[in-house]
């Protein structure tokens, strides 16, 4: 099954897929650089980066390369129109999705203050607990477009089918159309990326860039060109400044890869990662220098800190915290050594566990297999080959993160999986064509038929964790996935007259491996996601499932409007809760429905579902996780004479703050950030606050009783108390703080 790739000729049109020459007719800019390895005989007529200057740039984006047969280019653009087609349907049912981060994106869209420093209300009392650029986007979409569920999460849906775009384009540099488009649909179709790239979380920017960072290696390992490398730099740094540390997880195995195998000379080799390094450093540390030496009297303060520092943050409970669980501040860390706790069991098989597998690791086995096959097939080929390369890059990001994903003791929620999606569909891609074109070989056939089989089984065995959820589909995946599996086996041994039955076990092979995601996805879109915690898919056994994910109270209000919205909601049993409810979307425009169901601990009927403006809400984490829904009235209360005052409310934890800020397009300030426990403001500042006139009300209901540490919170909370009256307005507690008892 060893062969070296080097000597493969270009596929012709209709061929079977398989790897394209290390190089071809490259255009001067992605020449090798003086001292690189010389190109391989023939790249000069065809083969990899054949970017012939015939013809006009809008003849190439619809034509594409002149050698490509002429399916490539309009698949490829019909992926990238399939894959937003997918994620926008039903957009408007998640509202705010998660409002923590809306709240700041609207802020953002008022302040550029706030924007800049990614503060929670646009009188900058606190930031979110990450670096701001994931808000950037979203804020400048709002600031040009006003303020609604669509300015918030286009944005995202723009992001996912970039990154499958990247990929493709990764992919399909090295290797065929084929792999490109295989690697960009199972992307496109993983659970978790339709969930994300739909949804506000900082995850869909990371994911994008870490992609694009991979992209700029490969492009630099083909003709060790500096100018690449130092763009992946700067992609990693511009990733730090979306979600800090977790971009530095694939760096050692990129790192290595280009110092080893890159065509140049090691000192060279070795300056080019220094410089890349420093790009890394100015494009993330910018802001960090200007936050760290701006003076702490002036800015807000920085939430999920202690000390009000963004390098705490970064190192603490956004750093090492979460590896070893140790996080000031936190609601609570996970297990070392399996022990769980809040955030599940740690250990090997995490990854593949009743709440997360349904996430990620539908073809998560495939790709692990694939790039063992990968590597066996490409292992003979010269130090610079770049096949060799591709797979170790790829394959070492997913190692790399699913080992640390796997571990971390800390904070971990289901969705941080999509990290390793665009990982995962880059080694299904390459990793099946190269066996495809080396099926004849009884080891490829024999490694490309157990892959099948073990993903369907994989699948088959996912999809009986969801209990009563299409229990035909499984069936026919296990048998359809089983049955192409035993056509490429036979296939391969038939030589050229097993081609059409090989075609037809293919086709039949990857129907069944991309079933379970695609229904899966389906359901996801199908329904409207809110809160902190969401999960893709539906409810599984023994995890937190549905989209509500960790379903507290309900959350993610729809956009404001001049109509109330009208909601039903229901949250039953000690475990799942489930709540319906529809919104009216801004100007009364349409209708957005959604469903929601996780965990919560309430009985009986909730007053508002997701999306509805009314009630309360039940269960779990109250306004910890998942915003509150606000009364009508209540926001009547809050917007009165609002302009008066720097802040028309202020409330514990960001999340209760953000739906009162969303419904009210005023700023409203979270006392003790996200978790209700930073030390922000102090009991002495915010009596000063109340002195110098600038909070009208304080929220006394909907929040979490001052967060898992209580701390400043609670000292302000019983401050209040015994300094003013309580009024319920809508059954939400306020108290006037310009009126002492």
């Amino acid at each position: 099954m060893t062969t070296s790739h080097d000597s493969h000729a270009y596929p012709s049109p209709g061929s079977p897929p398989g790897l394209l020459p290390q190089t071809a007719d490259l255009a001067p800019a992605d020449r090798p650089a003086p001292g690189a390895a010389p190109l391989p005989p023939g790249a000069a007529q065809q083969g990899l980066g054949g970017h012939r200057r015939a013809r006009g740039p809008m003849a190439r984006i619809w034509r594409g390369r002149e050698d490509d047969a002429r399916w490539v280019r309009p698949a490829f653009l019909a992926l990238l129109l399939a894959t937003a087609l997918l994620y926008v349907y039903n957009l408007k049912s998640s509202g705010y999705a998660n409002s923590f981060y809306s709240a700041a994106a609207q802020a953002g869209s008022e302040s550029w203050k706030a924007l800049f420093f990614g503060s929670s209300d646009a009188a900058n009392s606190i930031t979110v607990d990450k670096p701001p650029a994931a808000l950037w986007p979203m804020a400048l979409s709002v600031r040009l477009f006003g303020l609604g569920s669509w300015q918030i999460l286009l944005p995202e849906v723009l992001m996912g089918v970039a990154t499958v775009a990247v990929l493709y384009a990764a992919v399909r540099r090295r290797f065929t159309p084929a792999a490109g488009l295989i690697a960009g649909a199972v992307l496109a179709l993983t659970p978790v990326a339709v969930l994300m790239f739909r949804f506000n979380n900082p995850d869909a920017l990371l994911a994008l860039l870490m992609t694009v960072t991979v992209y700029c290696v490969l492009r630099a390992l083909e003709g060790a060109r500096t100018k690449w490398l130092v763009w992946a730099g700067v992609a990693v740094g511009l990733a730090f400044l979306t979600k800090t540390l977790q971009a530095f997880l694939i760096l050692p195995p990129l790192a290595l890869v280009y110092g080893v195998f890159a065509p140049t000379t090691l000192r060279r080799r070795l300056g080019q990662l220094a410089l890349s390094g420093l790009a890394m450093i100015v494009a993330g540390g910018w802001w960090v220098a200007i936050v760290e030496l701006w003076p702490a009297a002036s800015r807000p303060y920085i939430g999920g800190s202690q000390n009000n520092s963004f390098l705490e943050l970064t190192f603490g409970y956004n750093g090492l915290g979460r590896i070893n669980g140790n996080e000031a501040g936190s609601v609570g860390g996970g297990g070392g050594g399996g022990g769980g706790r809040g955030w599940g069991e740690t250990g090997i098989g995490r990854m593949f566990n009743d709440t997360i597998g349904g996430q990620i690791s539908w073809l998560l086995p495939a790709a692990l297999l694939l790039l063992v096959a990968g590597l066996v097939v490409t292992w003979r080929s010269k130090r610079t080959d770049t096949a060799r390369a591709a797979f170790l890059v790829w394959g070492g990001s997913l190692l790399i993160t699913v080992a640390i994903f796997s571990f971390m003791a800390g904070i971990f929620h289901e969705y941080y999986t999509v990290a390793l999606a665009p990982y995962v569909a880059a080694l299904v891609g390459m990793g099946a064509t190269v066996l495809w074109e080396e099926r004849r070989s009884f080891a490829a056939s024999a490694a490309l038929a157990g892959t099948v089989a073990v993903t369907a089984y994989w699948s088959y065995t996912l999809l009986g964790r969801s209990t009563d959820y299409l229990p035909w589909l499984r069936w026919a995946v296990l048998i359809g996935g089983l049955a192409g599996a035993a056509g490429l086996l036979i296939a391969g041994r038939l030589g050229r007259p097993g081609r059409r039955l090989a075609l037809g076990a293919a086709a039949l092979a990857l129907a069944a491996s991309v079933a379970g995601p695609v229904a899966y996805s389906l359901t996801t879109v199908s329904e409207g996601h809110a809160g902190s915690i969401v999960t893709a898919g539906p409810a599984v056994a023994g995890g937190r499932g549905g989209p509500g994910g960790g379903g507290a109270r309900d959350g993610g209000m729809q956009p404001p409007t001049g109509q109330q919205g009208q909601g039903q909601g229901q949250a039953q049993g000690q475990g799942q809760g489930q709540a319906r409810g529809q919104g009216q979307p801004p100007n009364g425009q349409g209708q957005g429905q959604g469903q929601r169901q996780g965990q919560g601990q309430a009985q009986g009927q909730l007053p508002g579902g997701m999306g509805g403006r009314e009630g309360g809400g039940a269960g779990g984490m109250g306004g910890l996780l998942n915003g509150a829904n606000v009364n009508s009235a209540v926001e009547a209360k809050l917007t009165q004479n609002a302009g008066d005052y720097t802040w028309a409310a202020a409330a514990i934890g960001s999340q209760n703050a953000a739906s009162y800020q969303l419904a009210t397009g005023k700023p409203v300030m979270a006392i003790g950030g996200f978790n209700g426990s930073d030390p922000s403001p102090t009991l002495a500042q915010f009596r000063q606050y109340v002195a110098d006139g600038k909070v009208h009300y304080f929220i006394g209901s909907g929040g979490n009783g001052g967060g898992p540490g209580g701390g400043g919170s609670s000292a302000i909370t019983t401050w209040v108390e015994e300094n003013f009256t309580a009024v319920t307005v809508g059954g939400t507690t306020l108290y006037d703080l310009t009126a002492e008892k």
